[in-house]
């Protein structure tokens, strides 16, 4: 937590300053007591406080609630997850050739597309969702767009092809997310200047995420240059979280691909990086039930995004709560305000 107004927090030591001149305006009334009655009195008097032990809780109320009025005199910000209605998903699917296995019933391609659509059929309308497909290289498949019905029939039309390029299919992730922030007309076909160099992505600040992510799906282990992590690293300076889901066992399963017998293994491993450099989550799906759950518990992670927010309010308001506590509890224990 950080705040806007650091010197602000200053006045937190006004705070036992008050509590010092009440405790001598007390010495004070006490001292009244003792010529005006005599010794007994203020005798009297102490025995009554120190049984009294409930008349603390009313002033350690208002003494914690001058502290958090004191922090919120500073306007406290910290990160808070924040439910958008807005932002950009991209769907990248490995399309490799052992997507067309069959250990997941009725094939590993089938079955994704099946849990995707769901995904897609459950997303608020102001998510735009893209399709790229990756195997030896990347090609968006579907610009992001609104429409469920565009999307679900973009899905369909993915088959199984050749290799496994993760990086592949991160840039044309990345490609697709900023041709969708640019707009339909930021080509700029009518104009013959030529095209400006691509400006060098400047690192976000740590906590930051756009309201951007890729949900990269893969079956197998990367067999394609270039490096996955540094495309990975280009999406993490530009706040794009990814969260990767890997089909099969970091053991490796041996499948039967139209005709072809092959040895696929999942590298769970380099999955698992790929997610955490871009502060996604990794997600492991050995069936078609898992992969359903797995895009289920995407759902409520797509749209929550973490964002510096000012917490001023809710401080103003717990330290409102505590006087007010503080100062009902001594009215009713001690007949008078603390």
């Amino acid at each position: 937590m950080s705040f806007i107004w650091p010197p602000m927090l200053l006045s937190i030591v006004l705070v036992p300053v008050g509590i010092w001149l009440y405790g001598a305006m007390g010495r004070r009334r006490r001292g009244g007591l003792a010529r005006a009655y005599g010794p007994a009195a203020v005798s009297g008097l102490e025995t009554e406080r120190r049984l009294s032990r409930a008349r603390l809780v009313p002033a350690a109320l208002v003494v914690g609630g001058l502290v958090v009025m004191a922090l919120a005199l500073a306007r406290p910000q910290a990160v808070v997850a924040l439910p958008r209605e807005q932002g950009t998903v991209i769907l990248a699917f490995d399309v490799s050739g052992s997507m067309a296995a069959t250990d997941i019933s009725p094939s590993r391609i089938s079955a994704a597309r099946t849990a995707a659509k769901d995904f897609v059929a459950n997303q608020p309308s102001g998510i735009s969702i893209g399709v790229v497909a990756f195997s030896d290289s990347g090609v968006s498949v579907q610009v992001p767009t609104t429409d469920p019905a565009t999307i679900a029939n973009a899905i369909d039309r993915l088959s199984p092809q050749k290799g496994t390029s993760l990086s592949a299919g991160i840039t044309a992730s990345l490609d697709a997310i900023a041709a969708a922030d640019r707009g339909p007309y930021a080509n700029n076909y009518y104009s013959n200047a030529s095209a400006g160099p691509t400006p060098t992505a400047t690192p976000v600040p740590e906590g930051y995420h756009a309201p951007a992510v890729i949900v990269l799906l893969s079956d197998g282990e990367n067999n394609e240059n270039p490096d996955p992590m540094a495309a990975a690293q280009v999406a993490a300076n530009q706040g794009v979280r990814i969260f990767t889901v890997g089909i099969g066992s970091p053991g490796g399963t041996d499948l039967d691909v139209n005709g072809i017998h092959v040895h696929t293994t999942l590298n769970a491993a380099e999955l698992q990086q790929i997610s955490q450099l871009t502060s996604g989550t990794y997600y492991a799906a050995t069936d078609a039930q898992q992969l359903r759950s797995v895009y289920d518990n995407l759902n409520t992670q797509l749209v929550a995004t973490p964002e510096l927010t000012e917490l001023t309010a809710v401080f103003a308001g717990l330290s409102v709560l505590l006087l007010l506590a503080g100062g009902m509890g001594s009215m009713l224990w001690l007949g008078r305000m603390p």
